[in-house]
């Protein structure tokens, strides 16, 4: 369109700084945007689908560092960017260029897409035709919100990607494969319902991401999502009905809670996705960079990477971190979501350097009233100085819990002096989470996760394969406590095939019969293959989506066995879900105390055991009266053994006791409940996980 034929004479009045981002009151939309450093800035208005620009005025009014603008007749639908004006002086920390077409920080609806042309990479060309707009949008109708009731210490968490989980599954229909409709299929959700049982579902990133330009010459993509430009926004690739996308997205969240799942989303605030000095200039960039993001104090020229991904956002600035609370409020309030997992989360609370769990972020997060009772997950570790901080999160946090996930491997790998580490994972971490008030549900458990190897390459791969990702492979980590049991990748070796599947159930035991709150990554339970990669944020395709044709006998199998945990976590939630940590100091009247350690002669563990580096064979023995201070309740007998070779282990004679019913047995997992006396020496098969659990006598 010829700049002359732009509508310039719109009258703007000065309208609220109130609400930011752009907010339609029936008659007229309101627009307001931070920038404490621009000289100036202009509002440009485009056609429906954002490619001709309509009109353009300077926005009227500042309040403070907020500037605005209101125009009458303006309604929802209407699409706009911003042109901010000011210094570009990348000495003092400012890169304003009104040549750059920017998104608005509080866009709750994305048009287009970011095109990597020379309009988009070259500083002194104009932008608009090569990247993201935002679209005024109306708060969506009011729904009664269904929630899903479920205990804090019963959560059983299942990540997944929304476009990967459906995205081949010949179940959902065609046009629903690898959208929000198709998460909250009934085909999809009777899955996680009723044949998994998993009671949450955390979701990989789904606000509005940016692929990136490194990626797209290799004909990749940002699969992953943890490249945010939309923190308001959800991400529209994933929707099937386009011109709904907010629509869809809530619906989905409510068919969830309708079935008694919880919704957590993967959500990205330490950094955006306008990378590093060298990057786009997509909004805050261009809109303050000084103040938006945290630059380097020798040189303002380059910014602070605490996170590895070009550039950190600075949440403490006060603007920044009511950005990122408003957009946590906006996921729950117009959404309906319960929660948060924050990617790397010590960034949120360096404050303004170092972290400290006093930080300012988590305490305005605390007093917010919307805020405060959601769950709040931390992925408790960043690359810079300092950035591992394992249960060093405030009360009423969760954490990702990676020392279970790296203990529980090196077990199960039959790694020497790993038992008393067994030990210390079963009982949510101890360690790291007993004090300040904080409960075993803080600790997050997992074996595998969406970064890393699935659980099927755990015990079929011991180095990564990760060649595909255009990088020489290497990228991803290159310790993976994995072992291939006998061949390296696929093979038609029974035997072979056969420990793997027996070592996928032993961990998966472990991790539902651990102290916590347990979280397996989707597809772990039929045997879903990355074949090797352990670094898929860039694989669209078959190797980044669960693979639902092509499950085998021997995936259906353990399809099954893993509800069976499910429903087994449920059916002992007083002994497998205690809300305090167990140490072994509570005895109830029988004298048996809330955690004993049984070694295979039957007995309580003596130190000489414990100092016997090569021992791989550990009884842990819960007592229900003793948890819980009733008069009586169950006992619970787990026995792991790692060892290539069975053992002979005596079954403990407690007082009060009627024998032990064996409930699970990872080298039988279809094997019926049966009886077994005190006193009896059962042998517990290599590389295996029994329990039994006994009822008191009356």
């Amino acid at each position: 369109m010829d700049p002359k034929d732009i509508k310039k004479d719109i009258k703007p009045e000065p309208g609220s700084a109130h609400i930011l981002g752009a907010t339609f009151d029936g008659t007229s939309v309101n627009f307001a945007i931070y920038s404490k450093n621009a000289t100036g800035i202009t509002l440009c208005l485009y056609d429906d689908d954002g490619k001709t620009e309509t009109g353009r005025f300077d926005l009227p009014a500042r309040t403070g560092d907020i500037w605005h603008g209101c125009v009458q007749g303006l309604k929802p639908g209407q699409v706009y960017g911003y042109r901010v004006h000011g210094p570009f002086d990348p000495q003092a920390g400012h890169r304003f260029n009104d040549n750059k077409l920017l998104l608005d920080p509080y866009a709750t609806e994305i048009v287009g897409r970011v095109n990597w042309t020379t309009e988009q990479t070259n500083p002194a060309q104009d932008s608009a035709d090569a990247t993201v707009k935002a679209r005024v949008t109306a708060p969506l109708p009011p729904l009664n919100f269904t929630t899903a009731n479920i205990p804090d210490n019963k959560l059983r968490i299942s990540e997944l990607h929304v476009r990967g989980y459906t995205m081949a599954d010949p179940k959902i229909p065609e046009a629903l494969r690898g959208t929000y409709a198709g998460l909250a299929s009934d085909e999809s959700i009777d899955y996680i319902k009723n044949e998994l049982k998993a009671n949450a579902v955390e979701l990989l990133p789904v606000q509005a991401k940016l692929n990136d330009f490194f990626l797209s010459l290799m004909g990749l993509k940002n699969y992953w999502g943890y490249n945010t430009i939309g923190f308001f926004a959800p991400e529209p690739e994933y929707a099937a009905d386009k011109a709904h996308v907010r629509e869809e997205f809530r619906d989905m969240v409510d068919k969830l809670h309708q079935n008694g799942i919880k919704v957590i989303l993967d959500v990205v605030y330490n950094h955006a996705g306008e990378g590093n000095q060298q990057g786009p200039t997509l909004l805050f960039r261009g809109i303050d960079n000084a103040s938006y993001y945290k630059l380097d104090p020798n040189d303002k020229t380059k910014y602070t990477n605490d996170t590895g991904c070009g550039n950190t956002l600075d949440i403490g600035n006060p603007a920044v971190r009511r950005l990122v609370l408003d957009s946590l409020k906006y996921w729950v309030t117009e959404f309906g979501v319960d929660g948060f997992r924050f990617d790397l989360a010590p960034v949120l609370g360096r404050d303004p350097w170092s972290y400290t769990k006093e930080a300012a972020f988590f305490k305005e997060l605390a007093a917010d009233p919307v805020l405060k009772d959601v769950i709040k997950i931390a992925e408790p570790w960043d690359p810079a100085g300092g950035g591992y901080q394992l249960g060093n999160f405030p009360q009423g946090w969760k954490e990702w819990n990676d020392r279970f996930r790296d203990d529980i491997r090196r077990y199960w790998r039959g790694d020497h002096d790993t038992i008393s580490w067994l030990a210390t994972r079963l009982l949510a971490s101890a360690p790291e989470f007993d004090r300040d008030g904080r409960k075993p549900q803080d600790s997050v458990n997992f074996v595998t996760c969406h970064d890393g190897f699935t659980l099927h390459d755990v015990v079929s791969y011991t180095s990564k394969k990760n060649l595909a990702n255009g990088e020489d492979n290497r990228d991803g980590s290159n310790e993976n406590y994995s072992a291939n049991n006998g061949a390296e990748g696929d093979t038609n070796d029974a035997f072979i095939k056969s420990v793997r599947e027996q070592q996928k159930r032993n961990m998966l035991a472990t991790l539902f019969l651990a102290q916590g709150t347990p979280m397996i990554l989707e597809g772990d339970e039929h045997g879903n293959s990355q074949k090797g990669n352990n670094n898929a944020y860039c694989q669209d395709n078959t190797i980044g989506w669960l693979d639902w044709k092509d499950i085998t006998p021997e995936g259906k199998a353990l399809t099954k066995f893993t509800a069976k945990l499910m429903e087994f976590r449920e059916a002992h939630t007083e002994t497998l879900n205690a809300t305090h940590f167990l140490h072994g100091n509570k005895v109830c009247e029988n004298g048996i105390k809330d955690v004993t350690w049984i070694s295979p002669t039957g007995n309580e563990r003596t130190q000489a055991e414990w100092d016997n580096r090569g021992d791989k064979c550990l009884g842990m023995l819960l007592n229900e009266a003793a948890i819980t201070g009733k008069k009586d309740g169950e006992r619970l007998l787990a026995v792991f053994n790692s060892a290539a070779s069975s053992v002979e282990f005596k079954l403990p004679t407690l007082k009060g006791g009627s024998g032990w019913t064996r409930e699970i047995d990872t080298s039988a997992p279809d094997a019926a409940p049966d009886n077994h006396s005190d006193g009896e020496k059962f042998m517990i098969p290599a590389r295996s996980v029994v329990v039994f659990t006994q009822k008191p006598k009356p």
